[in-house]
Formats: structure tokens, C-alpha cells, sequence
């Protein structure tokens, strides 16, 4: 007794199944990728043995056409074997087809043809670089073989990321376009445009898979990439603190009963005066911890910034950022020269064009990769930027969301340490 198995798999799409899952000491495991000369070897096999049991994953590998699939069972009930189908068990939980199953079978193994054909459809555009099915995104429009920009939508996209970037706000960018277009978007739309591949000039498909500069983008890798370190620096935030008017929002926690502060506005009858305290939001002490002047908190945060800064950059081990990015960039440049020879190799015979545009495919999703971590390394040099901060004149200067851009590109929180009617503060910064 002989004991086969045979899988089939279409590099476009799908990748050989691993060994461990047929569960039996095999025989021989017969593989195909998108050809059928294995099967072949396989009924060559069955023909030669008489008695075999053959292992499949679903019927449909079996052939591309349910004619093809009809044929190949007959063959091998003619040949004397056993077809085990693993993970298309019969109504009666046996693994092994009868007479009265096949009809329905073959009517699934007809759906699975159709949309194994549709995979395809979808999986050779994805070699071409072509864009996946449906609508094109908002500020795009459909072209040929691309997307091109829509004249009359790409400038609303673009004056979202541009005020995304100058205040690091969702919901504020969002505002801002109902307020100066009237286009009227949900916060969860201005997240996925703020990290859509799509706008950066790449394409992504279903499977997550990216590949980079297939059309015109409205957005620049530099910009790209102070967008992605704004979203992740907003995650470390409370919600909607990131859009809050005032620059300490967010980042002040009191040490004596662990609450968060929140700005509270006061203001005097009659009077156009305000004044801003910052006070506990749950502080489970009795009496409770009292609200401190917005204003002293912001000079001494300010002063504190200025003097623990310097020594907090000088502390830490900084690495080589110039010798990473010139890596990186030695990489990305090695797989453009590796796409740039694949012409030639197609001329010359040594390639079939479908194995090259699947290799460039590769290739260019791993330069998505190389690039999507070139853009998480810091842009600046840390301890350079950290003197350049330490001056309370440039703190004073700036408005309140310019303020509170910057201190989030430092602070990670704020802490007020109180000593009965005294205070001070202690800061956290995120590296």
C-alpha cells in the first residue's frame, strides 16, 4: 500500500502548504505551482500501484475545470485508489467522496474555479502595478493603468495633510475643511486618509501588501513620514486631547492622587476677563486636590523644559541615525538596481515575462518595507534639537498649538508633586 499526496498552489496567490499538514507518514508529496506536471507524475503513479490512497486538500486542486476534475476521478477509481479530500469532509464526517456526493461537490468545485479566476484576475494586476478593483479614492480619479489626480478633490487632500502637519490635530484638520470647503468628513475617514498608502503615491492591496511610487502622490515621503511620528505620538494621548486649544492638554497628571488634569475656563460677571485653572478630572482624595493657575503650571513647565532637557538627551545612548539611513538607503538602492536589470533578462530569454513581473513584484514590496522603516527613524538629531529648545524665549514665542505641537514632540507627561500649599513639577520625557 502506497500513501500520496498532492497540492496545488498558484505562486500569484498562494504559497505551498507546509508538510505537518497531511497529518500521515507520506509516501511521496507530489507539488504543483501553476503547472500540472506533478498530477501527471502522480496518475502515472497510481497507474503503476495497485492500491494507493491519495490525499488532497479540496477537490478543486484536482484540475481547472470541473470536465478536468470529472476526468481525473474516474481515472483514479479505474486505477483502484483511494481519494481522502482533507478539508472537504462528507455530510457522514468521512473523508472519502461517494457517488452521491459528487454532484454536489463539483457544484462547489465550480464556485471555487470562479472565484480562483477571479483571484487571479486580481493577482496579475497586482504584478502589473495596476490598481485593485473599485473606486477610486477621494482626490483620485481612474486612468488607464493608474491613478491621476482629480483637479477639483486632490486640493481639499491636500490642504488637510497640510494642516495635519502644521498642528498635528485629526479632528482639528477635519474641522478645517468643513469650515474653508464645506467637505464634510468623519474623524474615521481623516485617520484612514492620514495612513492610507494610497496618498503617499503607493498602492495596497487586500493581502497588506504594498508597492511603492505607482502614481502621482499628494503627499511627500518627508511629509509622509512626520505624519506617521504625529499619529504615533497622539496615540500615547488621551482622547481628543490632541485637538484640545490649549498646549498642557492632555500631558499633566497630579502625583498625589494619580488624575489626570483637565483645563476648566473661569469667568467673572460681566466681565470679558477669563481665567484658566487646571484641576483633577477623578480625584478620589477628600478634600480634594486643589486647581493651580493654568499660567503657573505653563512657566514652570517651560522652565523645567529648559534645564532637564539638556541632561535628559546628554544621558541616553544615541545611536548612528546617518549610518542607519545610509544602510537602509544601500539596500533600497541594491533592489532599484535588481529591477533594473529584469528588461534585460526578459530579452534575453533568461526569464519568462511572468516570473519577472512576479520577481519585480517582490522586490518592489520589499523597497515598501525598507522605506516604511527608513520614515520611522528620527529626522533630526536629537541632542542638536534638544539645545536649540533650551531657550525659554523660543517656548514663549510660539502660540498655544504651536506650543503644544512641540511639547508633545518631547513630553511625554507632567507631573505635579505637591508638598502641602507647595508645589513643583516633575517631567517625563518619551525617549
Amino acid at each position: 500500500m502506497k500513501i500520496f499526496a498532492y497540492s496545488y498552489s498558484d505562486s500569484l496567490f498562494e504559497t505551498v502548504p507546509d508538510a505537518s499538514i497531511w497529518g500521515w507518514e507520506m509516501d511521496r508529496v507530489y507539488q504543483d505551482l501553476g503547472g500540472r506536471q506533478q498530477l501527471d507524475a502522480l496518475m502515472n503513479a497510481c497507474q503503476r500501484e495497485s492500491d494507493t490512497y491519495i490525499l488532497v486538500r479540496r477537490l478543486a486542486e484536482l484540475g481547472d475545470s470541473v470536465q478536468d476534475i470529472s476526468d481525473r476521478l474516474a481515472q483514479l477509481e479505474a486505477f483502484g485508489a483511494t481519494l481522502i479530500v482533507i478539508e472537504e469532509p462528507m455530510g457522514d464526517g468521512t473523508l472519502t467522496p461517494r457517488p452521491s456526493d459528487l454532484f454536489r461537490l463539483l457544484q462547489a468545485v465550480q464556485t471555487s474555479q470562479q472565484s480562483r479566476r477571479i483571484r487571479q484576475g486580481h493577482a496579475r494586476n497586482r504584478l502589473k502595478a495596476l490598481p485593485p478593483p473599485g473606486k477610486a479614492p477621494y482626490g483620485y480619479r481612474r486612468g488607464k493603468d493608474r491613478y491621476t489626480l482629480d483637479r477639483t478633490t486632490a486640493p481639499i487632500v491636500k490642504e488637510f495633510f497640510e494642516h495635519f502637519l502644521l498642528y498635528g490635530s485629526l479632528r482639528g484638520s477635519v474641522r478645517h475643511l468643513q469650515k474653508k470647503y464645506n467637505k464634510k468628513i468623519s474623524v474615521s475617514t481623516g485617520q484612514r486618509w492620514l495612513s492610507s498608502p494610497v496618498y503617499r503615491g503607493d498602492l495596497v492591496y487586500q493581502n497588506g501588501e504594498v508597492i511603492t511610487d505607482t502614481h502621482v502622490p499628494i503627499l511627500s515621503r518627508q511629509e509622509s513620514a512626520q505624519v506617521d511620528r504625529l499619529l504615533r505620538r497622539n496615540r500615547r494621548l488621551p482622547p481628543r486631547s490632541a485637538s484640545a486649544p490649549r498646549s498642557l492638554a492632555g500631558l499633566v497628571v497630579c502625583a498625589t492622587c494619580q488624575s489626570g488634569m483637565t483645563v476648566t475656563r473661569v469667568t467673572t460677571r460681566r466681565k470679558t476677563q477669563e481665567y484658566l485653572y487646571l484641576r483633577p478630572m477623578r480625584c478620589p482624595a477628600q478634600p480634594k486636590c486643589s486647581a493651580i493657575a493654568y499660567q503657573k503650571i505653563l512657566d514652570q513647565t517651560i522652565q523645567r523644559i529648559c534645564e532637564d532637557l539638556p541632561r535628559a538627551v546628554a544621558n541616553i545612548p544615541v545611536p548612528n541615525m546617518d549610518a542607519i539611513k545610509q544602510s537602509i538607503m544601500g539596500q533600497i538602492a541594491a533592489k532599484e538596481a535588481i529591477l533594473e536589470q529584469l528588461p534585460a533578462l526578459t530579452t534575453s530569454g533568461v526569464l519568462d515575462v511572468e516570473t519577472a513581473e512576479l520577481r519585480a513584484y517582490k522586490v518592489r514590496t520589499e523597497i515598501a518595507q525598507m522605506q516604511a522603516k527608513l520614515a520611522q527613524l528620527p529626522p533630526v538629531d536629537l541632542k542638536a534639537t534638544a539645545q536649540a529648545v533650551s531657550i525659554s524665549q523660543f517656548w514663549l514665542d510660539l502660540s498655544e498649538p504651536e506650543r503644544r505641537f512641540y511639547f508633545r514632540e518631547f513630553i511625554r507627561q507632567i507631573e505635579i508633586v505637591r508638598d502641602g500649599k507647595t508645589w513643583h513639577l516633575q517631567l517625563s520625557f518619551i525617549f
